[in-house]
């Protein structure tokens, strides 16, 4: 004897079919937790060479150490109320950011293309957005031994500096955004580039200009105009400004701290689209 199907389906029997909403909210947990298993990934890299955390220190250490001293008792750029030292430290900060992500980003890339880590990576149903972002989130942690470095240099050359946490937590905020940036620009190199040696080349090529189109050792009213237009489309400015306008004591802003994260998001989102895009490029 056979039982008859019900003729109204049972609760719980179908599943109602996700929403719009539900499947937006889903893609962004994904692409979340695929970009922390990608970041993890990178930063276990530390462990083999711990050291090259205070080696990339060596660089900011003798701008401020010589560059700073000697233009502090020269007083030929106006800074404000600020000593001059106080002036140049959050562009210190920022420069040393700015190498460590352009040097690190793409050159990892190519050499994992050399290594054939690549093409697993985009054999698997990992996001591309992801593996980018793995990698900026990476860099950007791997940059906050330079917070550590700078502020120890500044407070031994007497730099007056901001201390409190929440300061402290807006310029590790800044650190990651301005990290992040810079290294999705260079593993956008990276993906148009086929060797080391020609990434190492264009790397040296747009990290000065970078550096010295922004704000990080003489204000924006010393500039020209041609100058100061560069300036106003460099997400180092920007960097560079909210670092002012939170790390230094007596510090200000020029754009505001809201404004600046704002710029920086805006491009790191930006940038994570066209390397996203032209991530397949890298296994041709």
């Amino acid at each position: 004897m056979t039982s008859k199907e019900p003729d109204v389906m049972l609760n719980g029997w179908v599943k109602p079919k996700p929403t719009a909403k539900g499947n937006f909210i889903s893609a962004i947990a994904e692409l979340f937790q695929k970009t922390l298993v990608i970041a993890e990934l990178e930063i276990r890299k530390l462990r083999h060479d711990p050291y090259d955390l205070l080696i990339r220190g060596v660089q900011p250490a003798l701008w401020l150490l010589v560059f700073g001293q000697v233009f502090t008792r020269t007083r030929a750029i106006p800074t404000g109320n600020l000593s001059y030292l106080e002036f140049m430290a959050p562009g210190i900060l920022a420069q040393s950011v700015l190498f460590v992500a352009i040097f690190t980003g793409g050159m990892t890339l190519i050499w994992e293309r050399d290594l054939g880590i690549v093409h697993k990576f985009l054999a698997s149903p990992i996001p591309r957005a992801a593996m980018v972002l793995g990698k900026a989130v990476a860099c950007g942690v791997r940059s906050l031994s330079q917070i550590v470095i700078i502020y120890g240099l500044a407070l031994l050359l007497g730099v007056k500096l901001n201390l409190h946490p929440l300061a402290l937590l807006q310029v590790v905020v800044i650190v990651l955004l301005g990290a992040a940036c810079f290294c999705v620009f260079s593993l956008i190199i990276g993906c148009l580039v086929r060797s080391r040696e020609r990434f190492t080349g264009i790397g040296q090529l747009i990290t000065m200009p970078l550096f010295f189109a922004s704000n990080a050792i003489y204000p924006l009213t010393l500039m020209p105009a041609w100058l100061h237009v560069i300036s106003s489309i460099n997400p180092l400015t920007y960097e560079v400004d909210a670092l002012r306008g939170t790390m230094i004591a007596h510090g200000s802003s020029v754009y505001g701290f809201g404004m600046d994260c704002t710029i920086l998001l805006l491009t790191l989102i930006g940038l994570t689209v066209i390397c996203g895009r032209l991530y397949p490029r890298v296994a041709m």
